[in-house]
């Protein structure tokens, strides 16, 4: 241990002469564990960063606005992290206020009766002793550094925590569109079911009048009978997915199923504004959670600090000034001025180590910190680089499949045509029917999954950033 002392003894001077400087390590950014550009960027769309895209500005279907303004003031996990958040400064108060002494009043009052046998001249003795005085007791003289860092260390915390509430707002929002988006790929492909369930179902009456008639075989009845059931079928189960989809945003928003309203057609062309991916390193201010995690590795390097401080004496102060006096009022009186001051060093000789362990406890939990910060900035550029894929072959996709719909519904209609002048079995009319309605339910399918990479992409490069609405509206929180 003696040592170790000596080896800390130069940094105790340096510390007393610079006042009360931190012994933590400088923070130093970790070396960015990423490529420096995303593969498949593609060319940038527009010149404004994601953090400075509000997301009233980002999202242009105002009931999708209406949603998700509903969600940042009802939901209940929004609601949760912000508590933690006024936690955290709360804590962070009171950390800071070991900086101060605590100055207190106080009154004491006592009155004795001395037996005579202990009496010095051999009397019993009844005397009384009042005082009167402010003062503070135990004030720590923070020479090395010691409560700066643990008061820069709940400082970090509670911007760690601030940060994380932003982290949670922006994936709120996220999940609100995703969610919203799901709700109307569904409505726009129930409403196509519907449209297939009547016509078929009028088919379905054409074709037993005619077997009624002897007009055409049972075969073909059947056939037409097959597919309305598909298509009832797929309509039940659209209906089921399409409940519990609105049971999912309700409780995200914390509104009334009635109050659901979505779009008659998903647009992807019309329902978002041009972002700019930009590069990896614009994610270390933007993406919320990544700044949370740099807080918090800040955090870790102030507790090596503290840890450090806690190998050098610890210097009290102790100290009151007032008036006392043997009667009541004689405590201000002239001559009655009563001071005291107690300074007390405390240098420690044998823990058990304990201090060591410390010290390395708060190193090992800082190495800890950095690895999550590249985790995080790890995850983060993954995040990016597939939303940037999926937006481009998801619209690939898109206009492969328009393409598909539109060859899928000439070839319905030819095959009808060849049934009614007698050239073609029903058969051939079943099955360009049935990829039809394949078809259609995929292109709303994938143009909702495009939807959901844009909203991807717009999360992951950290939009919305405190400060990027003029009006404070990104802003808006939970109040307890």
């Amino acid at each position: 241990m003696f040592p170790r002392l000596r080896r800390a003894l130069p940094l105790a001077i340096s510390g007393l002469l610079a006042g009360c400087a931190s012994l933590a390590p400088p923070h130093e950014q970790p070396p960015l564990p990423v490529p420096a550009i995303y593969p498949d960027a593609g060319a940038a769309i527009s010149t404004t960063p994601a953090a400075e895209i509000c997301w009233r500005d980002y999202f242009t279907d105002s009931r999708l606005l209406t949603v998700v303004d509903q969600a940042l003031v009802n939901n209940r996990d929004l609601r949760g992290a912000l508590l933690r958040v006024e936690e955290a400064r709360a804590a962070y108060g009171i950390q800071r206020a070991e900086r101060f002494p605590a100055v207190s009043m106080g009154f004491d009052a006592a009155r004795a009766r001395v037996p005579a046998d202990l009496s010095v001249s051999g009397e019993r003795v009844i005397g009384s002793q009042f005082q009167l005085g402010v003062g503070f007791n135990s004030w720590e003289a923070d020479f090395w550094g010691r409560v700066r860092s643990l008061e820069a260390a709940a400082l970090e915390t509670y911007l760690a925590t601030d940060a994380a509430h932003a982290a949670s707002t922006l994936s709120l929002i996220a999940q609100v569109s995703n969610a919203y988006f799901g709700l109307s790929e569904l409505d726009e492909r129930l409403a196509l079911t519907r449209r297939t369930v009547a016509s078929r179902a009028e088919s379905l009456r054409i074709f037993r009048r005619r077997v009624a008639l002897g007009a055409t075989s049972k075969l073909e009845l059947t056939q037409v009978e097959v597919l309305w059931q598909q298509a009832t079928t797929l309509q039940a189960q659209l209906e089921q997915a399409r409940a519990a989809q609105a049971n999912s945003l309700v409780l995200l928003t914390g509104m009334d199923a009635g109050q659901l309203r979505t779009a008659d057609h998903l647009d992807e062309n019309a329902t978002f504004r041009a972002l700019a991916p930009g590069l990896p390193s614009d994610l270390l201010t933007s993406r919320p959670d990544i700044v949370a995690a740099e807080h918090s590795l800040k955090a870790a390097s102030a507790n090596i600090g503290a840890a450090r401080a806690a190998f050098f004496p610890r210097i009290a102060l102790t100290g009151s000034f007032g008036t006392a006096s043997a009667e009541l009022d004689g405590l201000f009186r002239n001559g009655s001025a009563a001071w005291t001051f107690a300074p007390s060093v405390s240098l420690p000789i044998f823990d058990g180590g304990r201090r060591e362990a410390a010290l390395d406890l708060a190193r090992v939990r800082r190495e800890q910190a950095v690895v999550r910060y590249q985790q995080v900035i790890q995850a983060a550029f993954r995040d990016v680089a597939d939303a940037l894929a999926a937006r481009h072959w998801l619209g690939e996709q898109v206009r492969t499949l328009s393409a598909s719909l539109a060859v899928q519904t000439e070839r319905a209609r030819l095959a009808k045509l060849r049934y009614d002048s007698g050239a073609a079995r029903y058969l051939e009319v079943l099955d360009a029917e049935r990829e039809l309605l394949a078809v259609e339910q995929q292109v709303v399918q994938t143009r909702r999954a495009l939807l959901s990479a844009q909203v991807a992409l717009y999360s992951a490069l950290g939009g919305g950033t405190p400060g990027a609405c003029t009006d404070g509206t990104n802003d808006t929180q939970a109040r307890p």
